[in-house]
């Protein structure tokens, strides 16, 4: 039987407050008793209402926060035993709101590849091949941050993990604020790749084309995690509709 390629088991993510040198007391589970495996080569998408967890989900297979409770696998081997900085070289995260840390586009395309020592005939190839697959606009090129929209900075910043050829990528709403036409290019080039990915999407028709798991989380705990032909879609969004207007009523 193969090791699956990332395993979560049992894990928990809170809030807190430390009592004592020792205690840790949760205030508040954003996550709660969640397991699953991901396969290499892997489509899948996490759905939910708002504040069911999902983004948080993506945190924790990052590091970006620790599990409370719990435990994560990558390839067999315990998250703590992995170097951050490791870690993240194969599982990529690209957060709904990036930074370009004040650099231009150009730059930092091409920062992750200058970290690795690659030479600079090679990173200007590897960039110039990036943007033609992406269709960056050349006059994106010379832009900071301050003058992109989040969709066009989470454009770049999805190039910019890709070029770093990670074998797990994370993408938290990837298309959510993108336009219809560089919705479907987008998803048709992740489609195109060998990479292990995982999205959070609230369109659940992307995710119904794109994925081949759902897993579907509901107040931070996971209720649902079917093959994307077995589940009942009209029905899925029923419940995420109805977990939402409950959710409002709660702030009333």
């Amino acid at each position: 039987m193969n090791t699956p390629q990332i395993r979560v088991e049992q894990v928990s993510l809170a809030s807190r407050v430390v009592s004592g040198k020792k205690s840790r007391l949760p205030v508040h589970y954003l996550l709660r008793n969640i397991s699953f495996e991901v396969s290499e080569g892997d489509r899948i998408s996490i759905v939910g209402a708002s504040g069911s967890g999902k983004t948080s989900l993506l945190r924790l297979l990052n590091r970006l926060s620790e599990p409370f409770e719990g435990t994560i696998y990558l390839e067999g081997q315990k998250f703590p035993k992995i170097p951050v900085i490791q870690l993240r070289q194969q599982i990529a995260l690209v957060q709904q709101e990036t930074k370009l840390l004040g650099m231009t586009v150009r730059e930092a395309l091409r920062y992750p590849l200058k970290l690795k020592g690659i030479p600079e005939t090679v990173c200007d190839r590897q960039v110039s091949e990036w943007i033609d697959r992406l269709h960056i606009p050349q006059k994106w090129l010379n832009l900071t941050e301050l003058q992109l929209s989040v969709g066009e900075r989470q454009w770049v910043a999805i190039a910019r993990s890709l070029l770093t050829q990670p074998k797990i990528l994370l993408l938290d709403e990837p298309t959510s604020s993108l336009d219809a036409g560089r919705s479907n290019h987008l998803l048709k080039v992740l489609s195109e790749l060998p990479q292990t990915i995982l999205v959070t999407n609230h369109q659940l028709e992307v995710a119904q084309s794109f994925s081949n798991r759902s897993l579907h989380l509901h107040k931070g705990t996971l209720i649902g995690d079917e093959k994307s032909d077995r589940v009942n879609w009209q029905e899925l969004e029923r419940a995420i509709v109805q977990a939402e207007a409950e959710e409002a009523e709660e702030w009333q």
